[in-house]
């Protein structure tokens, strides 16, 4: 394992903190950091019951804490790490904020941005996925089985 995948992992468990912190509150468990760096600038997870608000996803309240803590809106030099892939309103945000590199563990298959919006992304932006693919399918799919 190189020192990006050793340093992908370890902040990929960062994010996974945050969907287990977002299972526990019986949000739908999806966490996010934004690293800028070498550092995390942001963290978050879903919030989307606690807020009402269909538009608190992780990475949303993530970009907004990332834009707050560096001053502006745009973060380029920053990668997001989240534990399932965006959805086409994150990947819209995560291209307007030109966010340099994405890492998502676990595909979404019915809501993820490659299947309806694959170039929704900043032309820069690259994208690694399946980092702790595992841990984070699993974790979404305890979540819903719990829920039927």
């Amino acid at each position: 394992m190189n020192e990006t995948e050793k340093k992908d992992e370890e902040f990929m468990r960062k994010a996974l903190a945050e969907a287990q912190a977002a299972f526990d509150e019986d949000e739908i468990p999806v966490g996010a950091v934004i690293v800028c760096q070498g550092r995390i600038i942001s963290r978050a997870h879903n919030l989307t019951e606690m807020l009402h608000d269909v538009t608190a996803h992780a990475e949303m309240q993530a970009i907004t804490a990332g834009a707050n803590m560096l001053g502006g809106k745009y973060l380029k030099d920053c990668t997001l790490y989240v534990t399932v892939e965006p959805c086409t309103m994150c990947a819209g945000a995560i291209g307007w904020a030109q966010i340099s590199r994405v890492v998502y563990g676990a595909g979404d298959e019915k809501r993820g941005y490659t299947k309806y919006a694959p170039e929704a992304l900043h032309p820069k932006t690259t994208v690694t996925s399946g980092v702790l693919e595992d841990e984070c399918r699993a974790l979404m799919i305890n979540f819903f089985e719990r829920k039927r």
